[in-house]
């Protein structure tokens, strides 16, 4: 089964880079670029930061997405790189931010922004990227997409908040987690492919079906991470496994788990959720639960959901070009199920 997965996966991954790579390639030298040109009147730790934190890894998902929105919805004339990149840009700040919020010092197997530079160079350089981010959304995409810009901006901060509130709340319902991954990673996936659609001049029934596949791929790309929370290899998440379990973090497989859970399987995984010390000593017996009563089968199970409807989302193409760019959004969708990392 696993080795089928993998092979799924590298085969799609394949694909997907084999159509997006030039994209990205773009993406990529657009935002050197853009930090090149900013650095004349930059601190020069600021650019060490940003060069450290930006460039040293990343999938670039959100910014694909607004490449492929807007081609898929006839976009022509326009650097879409340039608008795309502000995602990008916002995605990296949240991770800056997030990473001195959770106290992390590991980030895509490597230390952290904040382990290298401190917190406060953390937050002033998340707080540079998001003032940037939001200058090209209003330069380049306009009122109605810096609308759709800051809405998702507040709704990652609400789903930040959530997940405060949430914290250790051992009866959270899958309606409560699933706000705060809509807030915290949907929505901002969604506006990436909204704006994308907006750029392209598209009409309101378009932009709410890119709304719609945006919402959803998001989710179950945050149920998926979850999941290689448990199930993932470390050498390729760069986690340790069960580190959400030691953290006491309630995701979707833990939910399941205690609602599927015989009743002594699921009085165990409440007295292994009690402290650190017993959910540190405690992850291979929780992990072990877990994966007898079907939790994780039925949490890949709802992300598949998810990708299935998000295809239902999106728009048809219209030319050659732009039934690549839907192919590259479906591909996209395979590839979060199947991702290893």
């Amino acid at each position: 089964m696993e080795e089928t997965t993998a092979t799924a996966e590298k085969s799609g991954r394949e694909r997907l880079l084999k159509l997006v790579r030039p994209d990205m390639e773009r993406v990529e030298a657009a935002m050197r670029r853009d930090i090149e040109e900013l650095s004349a009147d930059m601190a020069p730790l600021l650019r060490e930061i940003l060069d450290y934190g930006l460039f040293g890894g990343g999938k670039r998902i959100r910014p694909l997405l607004t490449v492929l929105s807007w081609r898929l919805c006839g976009g022509r004339d326009m650097e879409i790189e340039r608008l795309a990149m502000a995602f990008e840009y916002l995605h990296a700040a949240t991770l800056f931010h997030d990473d001195v919020i959770d106290r992390s010092h590991m980030r895509r197997g490597r230390p952290a922004v904040n382990s290298v530079y401190g917190e406060v160079g953390a937050i002033l350089a998340g707080d540079f990227l998001h003032a940037r981010s939001m200058a090209l959304v209003g330069e380049l995409g306009g009122m109605e997409a810096m609308s759709v810009f800051c809405r998702a901006t507040a709704a990652m901060i609400d789903g930040e908040f959530l997940q405060l509130a949430n914290a250790r709340e051992m009866n959270l319902s899958e309606e409560n987690y699933f706000a705060v991954i809509r807030g915290k990673t949907a929505y901002l996936i969604a506006a990436a492919c909204e704006i994308g659609g907006l750029a392209a001049g598209i009409d309101t029934t378009r932009q709410e079906g890119l709304r719609r596949y945006g919402l959803n791929l998001g989710a179950a790309f945050q149920i998926i991470d979850d999941l290689l929370d448990y199930r993932g290899d470390p050498q390729k998440t760069g986690k340790a496994v069960g580190n959400d379990f030691v953290e006491g973090k309630m995701s979707l497989p833990l939910i399941l788990a205690l609602d599927m859970a015989g009743d002594s399987a699921r009085e165990r995984l409440l007295e292994l959720l009690v402290d650190e010390e017993s959910r540190r000593s405690g992850v291979a017996e929780a992990t072990a639960i877990m994966e007898e009563c079907g939790a994780f089968d039925k949490t890949a199970q709802r992300a598949k959901a998810l990708i299935v409807e998000a295809m239902t989302g999106l728009p048809e193409a219209a030319s050659d070009e732009a039934l690549a760019a839907r192919l590259g959004l479906e591909l996209l969708g395979g590839y979060v199920l199947n991702r290893q990392k």
